[in-house]
């Protein structure tokens, strides 16, 4: 195999994995948007959040420790002891279970049957929330997670592709990061299980009916609030799921809680309502930024990753609204 070609694969195999972990991001917006017509402006934000409380968990530090000092006079931080990884996950996954019941409690059942722009704006005020009280939790220092999630390059991949190569040339191997590697499995896993929980399970066909018809879904004994709390807490655990991903390649900053950004042309690709769309989108964007900075950035200057996602998306605006997977809306008048 030539030396171009491997470089073309090392390329779109890494775009990939980046529109794998794009994807992680995206399900959670999917997710709400599916059940309860609801575009979760915080789900960045929730991810953020969760892998906050993830850290802080395992590490045993003191929560509200900043505001605490300030206003007692004392200095602490850290109550001496770390939990597993394992135990800590399962606490974070209750957090946000628990946030899921209270969001429902004091915001979302009194906006039943509302506009959609005002449940829109509800989440953008979740999100300043979230942020601002994440901080007050846990701090704004950046934090580095550790689950024993295996990172950096595959020196085995690389040694196997340096075999391919032409004998003579100069060819080092691919580079491969492990927790991309990890990240895949990870979706794949999830977005089966999501997609036979929406298609095969009572649950699933209820968390359905709610996105058709608020009112409808009453009148036939589905409980709104039990359903709203159901997939605001699957949400919670996708949104874990990409706290903790993006939070192990990038550390767990504030800066993350932007990620949401990149999952928007994500979802315009793949359609608002379809789990493998949000793949199948993620996948795109991943394979087209990383082949676009390669071969087109040079002749720019560079930095096409940083709108390359969000050209493709206006395209498919303007052609396809409702993305690859979408469902079309036709309203009769």
């Amino acid at each position: 195999m030539s030396v171009a070609m491997l470089n073309l694969t090392e390329v779109v195999l890494n775009g990939l994995m980046a529109g794998i972990m794009y994807a992680l991001v995206a399900l959670g917006f999917v997710l709400i948007f599916k059940a309860s017509g609801i575009f979760n402006f915080a789900q960045g934000v929730m991810a953020l959040f969760a892998a906050l409380t993830l850290v802080g968990l395992q590490t045993g530090q003191v929560p509200f420790a900043h505001l605490i000092n300030a206003i007692f006079g004392t200095n602490i931080h850290h109550f001496g002891w770390t939990l597993p990884a394992f135990l800590a996950v399962i606490l974070t996954l209750c957090v946000m279970v628990a946030f899921a019941w209270a969001f429902e409690a004091l915001v979302l059942k009194h906006l039943v049957n509302q506009e959609p722009i005002i449940l829109f704006m509800a989440t953008i005020g979740l999100a300043y929330f979230l942020e601002g009280f994440g901080d007050l939790l846990w701090g704004a220092d950046i934090k580095a997670i550790n689950l024993g999630i295996p990172s950096g390059g595959s020196f085995w991949w690389e040694d196997v592709t340096r075999e391919w190569a032409p004998e003579g040339s100069d060819y080092w191997g691919m580079y491969i990061d492990k927790l991309d590697v990890v990240a895949t499995v990870v979706a794949i896993v999830l977005v089966t299980s999501l997609t036979l929980f929406a298609q095969y399970t009572r649950m699933g066909r209820a968390l359905r009916a709610v996105a058709d018809d608020h009112q409808a879904a009453l009148s036939v004994g589905i409980s709104l609030r039990t359903i709203w709390v159901v997939v605001w807490s699957i949400a919670g655990f996708v949104a874990l799921v990409a706290g903790v991903m993006w939070g192990a390649k990038s550390g767990v900053q504030f800066s993350l809680s932007l990620i949401a950004l990149k999952a928007l042309p994500v979802l315009i690709l793949g359609g608002f309502t379809s789990i493998p769309g949000a793949i199948v989108g993620g996948l795109i964007i991943g394979v087209g930024e990383k082949v676009a900075e390669f071969y087109i950035g040079p002749l720019v200057g560079g930095a096409i990753e940083n709108w390359f996602a969000y050209v493709v998306a206006l395209v498919f605006l303007l052609f396809r609204p409702q993305g690859l997977f979408g469902e079309r809306i036709i309203e009769r008048v």
